[in-house]
């Protein structure tokens, strides 16, 4: 089987807790790359790009460990692609 990459956005559960939510996303999974995106009115999100096996539920793990962080408010793949 190959592997997927999955592109997944953060929304934080309050935004002043954004760079606390951000440090434990680093700490809780290995990612290949975490950016910040500008929402509105000072609000961002975080999208954390992830490598993934390609078999059935691929991304559900890595989604639960994301949304057991408590500054987590939703977590949302919106791309998902074979490398």
């Amino acid at each position: 089987m190959g592997e997927v990459v999955a592109v997944i956005k953060l929304m934080p559960e309050e935004p002043d807790k954004f760079e606390i939510m951000k440090e434990k996303v680093t700490n809780a999974i290995k990612a290949e790359k975490v950016e910040e995106e500008p929402i509105a009115f000072g609000l961002k999100a975080l999208k954390v790009t992830v490598v993934v096996k390609d078999e059935e539920g691929g991304t559900e793990a890595v989604e639960k460990k994301l949304r057991d962080i408590p500054e987590v408010s939703d977590v949302q793949v919106v791309d998902l692609g074979r490398l």
